[in-house]
């Protein structure tokens, strides 16, 4: 197995992409924050099919946590991220300190609106998409990749990203890939390791309703009285729910009945001190 390169200055992340793209090689970009599991390995395999060189970003990004949030806490893997990769024939990692992404001065953030103003995760997390795009923006022109693979788990972050690129013209493609679960249907996420034992046993409780919520609508119940029943069910489990709402699955704006459709179910909860979000497809 030959050892992953590790490039930590957008000069020498833009060279090692010029050359591949001269040898007439495409190139996919996995853009994430590290404390890697199988689902983000899965959107490295899924850049495999589109491009012959992949390469994957490990930045724990500053500008997208809220002063309360767990920016300090959140898990850094770098080594295991590392073989992870490597295992996966991943080709370079881009590892940027942050005074490289946000040097002295820096003062400069994409302004949102769309998707990125639905009044779901926005809502409870007000500048997070601002500075969600703003680093996207910049690792898609630092690396001039040819596609970018984002999960379908962070529903309203792909939506936005995706209205970003094309509004910007920033000449990628984005690329989703369907939400990798767990054997019991819960999400896989990096912050599912703050579970307890006994929440990690009641966290499918998530999936399970919104199935039966999504079922509910296809047989045409109505809307209504079948969000606000499982939402019910939800909290009855334990959980602190943020939102669970139906919504256009493309502009993500409210829905009345399956005739606005397609639909998306979009939920955040939280159970303990882990905050979970998950969607599925109605």
């Amino acid at each position: 197995m030959t050892e992953i390169a590790v490039v930590e200055t957008v000069a020498s992340l833009r060279a090692a992409v010029a050359g591949w793209h001269a040898a007439g090689e495409k190139v996919a970009l996995v853009p994430t924050m590290g404390a890697l599991h199988s689902g983000h390995i899965a959107l490295v395999k899924e850049g495999q099919k589109h491009a012959r060189r992949t390469v994957v970003s490990i930045f724990v990004n500053p500008t997208q946590f809220a002063p309360h949030e767990d920016f300090k806490k959140y898990p850094r893997t770098f080594d295991t991220d590392r073989a992870m990769l490597e295992e996966a024939g991943t080709d370079a990692i881009f590892f940027p300190p942050v005074e490289a992404m946000y040097p002295p001065g820096y003062a400069t953030r994409v302004l949102l609106l769309g998707p990125a103003a639905a009044g779901l995760e926005d809502r409870f997390r007000p500048t997070h998409f601002e500075g969600v795009a703003t680093v996207c923006c910049k690792l898609f022109t630092q690396s001039r990749a040819d596609y970018a693979v984002f999960g379908e788990k962070d529903y309203q972050q792909l939506k936005v990203v995706t209205r970003m690129a094309d509004d910007l013209d920033l000449g990628i493609e984005i690329v989703p890939l369907a939400t990798i679960r767990e054997a019991d249907g819960l999400a896989m996420s990096s912050r599912n390791r703050y579970l307890s034992i006994e929440e990690r046993e009641r966290a499918p409780v998530l999936h399970r309703a919104m199935q039966a919520l999504a079922t509910r609508i296809r047989n045409r119940d109505d809307l209504f009285r079948a969000v606000s029943e499982a939402q019910s069910e939800i909290v009855s489990a334990g959980f602190e729910l943020d939102y669970l709402e139906a919504r256009h699955a493309e502009s993500l704006a409210p829905v009345t009945s399956l005739a606005d459709g397609p639909i998306r179910l979009l939920l955040a909860a939280r159970l303990g001190g882990t905050r979970l979000i998950d969607n599925i497809a109605v």
